[in-house]
C-alpha cells in the first residue's frame, strides 16, 4: 500500500470524541481546501460507526455548503434519525469553525435476496493499455501556475486512467458530454466492505463534474473558470473492491444557469454494475481570461 493511501485509510477511520461525535483530519492535495470526496468518505465512516454491523449503506445524498480548511480538523455530528426493521437512516453534519461545511443523509439495509437486473457495461480498453493520469499530468505541468505544478505531480491514493483523455487540460477541444475512466486504489486493502465503500465515495468525485464542461471547451484549469461541487449522490448496488480496477462511465445530460449535472455508472472488470453516481456543480465563467 502506498504511503498516501495508508494516510487516507487512517484519516477515514476518524477519532470518536463523544457519542455520535467524530473528528477527522484532512489530506492536503495541494488545493488549500478540503477535497470533496474526502468529506464524503469521512461522513460515511462516521455514520457507519453508529449503525449495526449487519447493515450496509445502499445510498447517500449530500450537499457541499462551504469550502473546508485542510489545516483544521473536521467535526462530524451524526443524528440517528431512524432504526427500522429493515432500514437504518443517519444524517451527518460536518463542522469547521462552528459552521456546517457539508451535510449528508445515508440509508443502510441488511442483506436481502430480490430481483436482479442491470445496465450493460460499455466497451472500454483495458486500464493497462492506457496512460496514467500522473504521466499525463507530467506532460503539461510546466504550463500551469507554479502553485499548481506541485499539485499536478503529487502522489495520489488512487490510480486513474482516462479512456479518452482531454487533448489539452487547459483549453481542450469541445466534445461530447461523456467520459470514462478506470480507477483503482494504489495498494492492497483489507477485506472490510465498509472501507471499500468509504474509498469509492472518496474516489467518485474524481474526473466527474468536468464532463459537463466538455461540450464548451473548458475545464477547471481554464482561466476565468469557477468550478465547485454543489451536491453528490451515490447508490451502492453490488459488492466490489476498490483495490481492483473499476470503470466510471459518466454522462452530463444538462448544463444551464451556471450549473452542470452529471450521472455515472461504476462497473467492475467483470461487468457488474456496482454503484451509480450523480452530481450537480457550479461551472461559472467569470471572464474569458
Amino acid at each position: 500500500m502506498s504511503e498516501v493511501l495508508q494516510e487516507l485509510v487512517t484519516q477515514l477511520s476518524l477519532e470518536k470524541i463523544e457519542e455520535n461525535l467524530f473528528r477527522g483530519q484532512s489530506q492536503d492535495l495541494g488545493w488549500g481546501t478540503v477535497y470533496g470526496g474526502q468529506v464524503l468518505g469521512q461522513a460515511l465512516s462516521a455514520a457507519v460507526q453508529t449503525v449495526p454491523d449487519d447493515r450496509f449503506v445502499h445510498s447517500l445524498h449530500a450537499y457541499f455548503l462551504r469550502p473546508g480548511d485542510v489545516s483544521r480538523p473536521i467535526i462530524y455530528d451524526v443524528d440517528r434519525i431512524r432504526d427500522g426493521g429493515s432500514f437504518t437512516t443517519r444524517r451527518v453534519v460536518a463542522i469547521q469553525k462552528g459552521r456546517p461545511i457539508f451535510n449528508m443523509a445515508a440509508s443502510f439495509q441488511h442483506d436481502e435476496e430480490g430481483f436482479d437486473h442491470q445496465d450493460e457495461m460499455p466497451d472500454a480498453p483495458a486500464p493497462e493499455s492506457l496512460m496514467s493520469a500522473s504521466d499525463r499530468a507530467a506532460k503539461f505541468a510546466n504550463r500551469l501556475p507554479e502553485f499548481l505544478q506541485a499539485q499536478a505531480l503529487a502522489d495520489r491514493p488512487f490510480k486513474i486512467r482516462a479512456v479518452e483523455p482531454l487533448d489539452d487540460p487547459i483549453a481542450p477541444t469541445a466534445g461530447k458530454p461523456e467520459s470514462m475512466h478506470w480507477l483503482k486504489a494504489d495498494g492492497e486493502l483489507d477485506d472490510d466492505p465498509s472501507l471499500h465503500r468509504f474509498l469509492l465515495a472518496y474516489a467518485s468525485d474524481f474526473e466527474f463534474l468536468i464532463t459537463s464542461m466538455r461540450p464548451h471547451g473548458v475545464t477547471w484549469l481554464t482561466p476565468g473558470m469557477q468550478v465547485a461541487s454543489i451536491d453528490h449522490a451515490m447508490w451502492f448496488h453490488r459488492p466490489f473492491r476498490v483495490d481492483d480496477w473499476l470503470l466510471h462511465v459518466v454522462h452530463s445530460q444538462s448544463a444551464s444557469g451556471a450549473r452542470g449535472v452529471v450521472r455515472g455508472r461504476i462497473f467492475d472488470r467483470q461487468g457488474n454494475l456496482v454503484a451509480s453516481t450523480a452530481q450537480e456543480g457550479l461551472i461559472r465563467r467569470r471572464s474569458r481570461g
